[in-house]
């Protein structure tokens, strides 16, 4: 059921129910490799938010949400790099592989915290902004949106690949010591990263649902199943889809920017094609329209991912591609569906006969 959907009561007990489970069972239950683990995916869930009201609400197949998250990612990778460094200092890789004396000019400004962390969100929304305006003028979309939007996860993946010396190559940006300050090596400090992303989520998920209830989310709809008859309305679908694609994208920065210091690293493995079809089958195989079941699906999926791959780590590759063809082929509305199924095949309640009072009757 979609604790989500309905009113403000209900949407009230649902947000409820989950901070007690995030923020009071789970610290006690599971251990800190455990409660790290559920760190990292609640990072995949947040970007899921952001496809749940790109793609379920407003039709935009995103497989390049990789981008988004690494954009987010490096952005704060970057500041806790320099930090790491110390003042007047290179971080270890440049003093490895680059041969510069001192930072790239557009390294530079991620040494202010501030415009690091306006970074993490505002870059993936820029770079959203850009690419939304060239493709949604042009009334591109469907396949072709997905197919490039993979492309450019692709292109992004490879360009940092092939600039080792101020990225870090194949390798990435690693050995994150620091988050303002903490030491990520202390446990008590890995909570406190693993409650800032658990509050991070439930932020984004309120967003969402109010976004989705709200006047724009019934025309985002409305684009989704008919754009010709909302131009005739006099509403531009172009501006309505370039909003949900850019709110997606500052989402998954977001994810990569705090999967950083729960994690340790960012690197091109993480944000290339693969990860972005992974963040969509997450989604999907939960339910692309349902905030809860997006939510669910993509922490279902990710643990899965770490479960199974370690059994079958040659398999797994094949067996998440087919899970992602099996849920959009014969359950479209993911896992979510299910419930709603349930509920309509329920029989109606037989009203009960009318109580004749007894002189009438007589």
């Amino acid at each position: 059921m979609n604790v989500l959907k309905g009113g403000p009561a209900r949407a009230a007990a649902g947000f409820a129910g989950a901070a007690v489970l995030l923020f009071g069972l789970a610290p006690v239950l599971l251990s800190d490799f455990r409660l790290g683990l559920l760190a990292k995916y609640l990072c995949v869930a947040m970007v899921a938010v952001g496809i749940c009201l790109a793609w379920g609400r407003g039709g935009l197949l995103t497989l390049g949400q990789g981008v988004f998250f690494g954009l987010g990612g490096y952005a704060m990778a970057m500041h806790l790099k320099i930090a790491d460094a110390g003042p007047g200092n290179l971080p270890d890789f440049m003093q490895l592989y680059g041969t510069a004396t001192e930072l790239p000019w557009w390294w530079r400004p991620f040494a202010n915290p501030a415009f690091a962390l306006a970074a993490t969100v505002l870059l993936p929304m820029a770079v959203a902004a850009v690419l939304g305006l060239f493709v949604f003028r042009r009334r591109v979309k469907g396949a072709y949106f997905a197919i490039l939007s993979q492309a450019l996860a692709s292109a992004f993946a490879i360009w940092l690949i092939g600039q080792q010396a101020t990225t870090g190559g194949t390798n990435g940006l690693t050995d994150i010591q620091g988050f303002f300050g903490y030491d990520l090596d202390d446990p008590v400090n890995q909570r406190m990263v693993y409650f800032v992303i658990a509050a991070a989520l439930l932020a984004l998920i309120a967003l969402a649902r109010q976004l989705i209830h709200s006047r724009y989310g019934e025309l985002l709809v409305a684009v989704r199943d008919s754009e010709e008859r909302v131009r005739f309305l006099g509403y531009d679908p172009a501006n309505v889809k370039l909003v949900a694609y850019v709110v997606a994208a500052g989402m998954a920065g977001l994810a990569g920017a705090l999967f950083v210091p729960a994690v340790g690293i960012i690197s091109p493995a993480l944000i290339g094609i693969v990860p972005s079809i992974e963040f969509v089958i997450g989604a999907a195989v939960g339910g692309r329209a349902s905030l809860v079941g997006a939510v669910l699906g993509a922490l279902a999926v990710a643990w899965a991912k770490t479960a199974l791959s370690e059994e079958f780590p040659a398999a797994w590759t094949y067996f998440q591609g087919l899970l992602f063809v099996v849920a959009l082929a014969f359950l479209p509305g993911g896992l979510a569906s299910l419930t709603k199924a349930v509920r309509r095949r329920r029989p109606a309640a037989v009203p009960a006969a009318p109580v004749t009072p007894v002189g009438e009757a007589a």
